[in-house]
């Protein structure tokens, strides 16, 4: 057995009488980041990465933001990133991220790129005192992501991961019931998230285990680490298996397979797999089910990426399921039709992420989930890899 817990960095409350732990939100008003934006103005934003993800979740989010504005663009390809600026009406674009850090046109950075190459950007644009919101996962090691932390903390500026599934309606009503009592004291959690993304034909650098933070726990444990922790609270222990089941011409095949056995602080124990092997029957190609058992009640969630988004419950001594419908105060006029529809309406109009984290700068309030959670979810996955690695020991963390 190995024991992280000592190296754990926590910024955590303990709400009271359910045992859950989420990271200190802010009052309204209060003062969080040495460089807040004081009064109203426009912030002016870099965005380094041209990829579909950019071009489908950052622009189209901050296209109307009131107090964002995307500036200039960077990407290793000058062709497409003179395009992309083009596109999206970027006055400027750049194929050197360290010229688009230094030209002083930006206040905020967006790392949209590979994950190899988020600790180099980050820590340039932290150097240079810009705010930064980096993709999942944070860094490809935990020592890493907590340089970028701390170094982040000295600036004083605000930063922020990209944990994307923490904003869907169905998943932030879950955190509701939680928070309510519905299933009482957790007994356990069941997580599970499948993709076919290791399937798809062709080079895929997520599937090729020579590159750096390749690999199904990399790219989806990271979201489900994060989740379990912001439904149960901290993670205390785990033991992981994972594999490599599909193999890939030209070079060795990574993990696209694994499942973590997790004990939380509360006392809960949660089972977390995660797979990109899957024929999920749907365009996304994605499906997620979750369970949650307490001592007053269950709750269940289906979700397919395609029109199906569904918590059911039941209480202790019913003798049905019952449909818990999302509340619109949720849904906040989102399409409901596909989840594709609900993922573009949250994304690219309501108070989250992008949209939330410009708008914090611009108030002064700290931003969540920052680099210290990316820095956890990170040792997370270390430790995982440890157990896999080393016959599924149980890791203390």
């Amino acid at each position: 057995m190995i024991d992280y817990a000592a190296s754990i960095t926590r910024n955590s409350k303990t709400r009271q009488g359910n045992g859950y732990t989420d990271s200190w939100t802010p009052e309204p008003g209060t003062h969080g980041s040495r460089r807040a934006t004081q009064g109203r103005h426009m912030i002016n934003v870099g965005i380094v990465g041209t990829s579909w993800w950019a071009d489908e979740m950052y622009l189209p989010a901050l296209k109307n933001h009131p107090e964002a504005k995307v500036v200039a663009v960077c990407g290793r390809d000058p062709l497409r990133t003179q395009q992309f600026a083009e596109k999206w009406g970027v006055p400027d674009f750049y194929h050197d991220y360290q010229a688009l850090i230094t030209s002083g046109k930006i206040e905020a950075l967006i790392v949209a790129t590979l994950n190899e190459t988020h600790y180099p950007i980050t820590m340039a644009a932290l150097d240079a005192g810009l705010h930064v919101l980096c993709e999942k996962p944070l860094a490809i090691t935990y020592a890493q992501a907590q340089e970028m932390t701390e170094k982040a903390a000295a600036a004083g500026v605000n930063t922020m991961v990209a944990f994307t599934h923490r904003y869907m309606p169905t998943t932030r009503y879950l955190r509701q019931l939680l928070d309510s009592g519905y299933i009482g004291k957790p007994y356990t959690l069941n997580m599970r998230y499948y993709s076919g993304g290791a399937r798809k034909p062709g080079y895929k650098w997520k599937n090729d285990k020579s590159r750096p933070g390749a690999g199904v726990l990399y790219d989806l444990g990271s979201h489900w680490l994060h989740l379990a922790r912001w439904f149960y609270g901290e993670i205390t222990g785990l033991t992981c298996y994972m594999d490599a089941i599909l193999t890939h011409e030209g070079h060795e095949s990574a993990d696209d397979m694994a499942t973590m056995t997790v004990k939380f602080a509360n006392g809960a124990m949660g089972i977390l797999t995660v797979g990109r092997l899957g024929w999920e029957g749907n365009k996304p190609g994605q499906t997620q089910q979750m369970d949650f058992h307490g001592s007053d009640g269950t709750l269940y969630l289906t979700l397919d990426w395609d029109t199906v988004q569904q918590i059911r419950g039941v209480k202790d001594g019913s003798m049905g399921v019952e449909a818990l419908p999302v509340p619109e105060s949720i849904w906040q006029g989102a399409r409901q039709d596909t989840v594709m529809n609900t993922r573009d309406d949250v994304f690219y109009t309501q108070h989250v992420m992008a949209r939330e984290f410009f708008s914090d700068i611009a108030a002064g309030r700290p931003s969540y989930p920052d680099f210290a959670e990316g820095a956890r979810v990170q040792q997370l996955i270390e430790a995982a890899v440890h157990s896999a690695v080393n016959g599924c020991c149980w890791v203390r963390v």
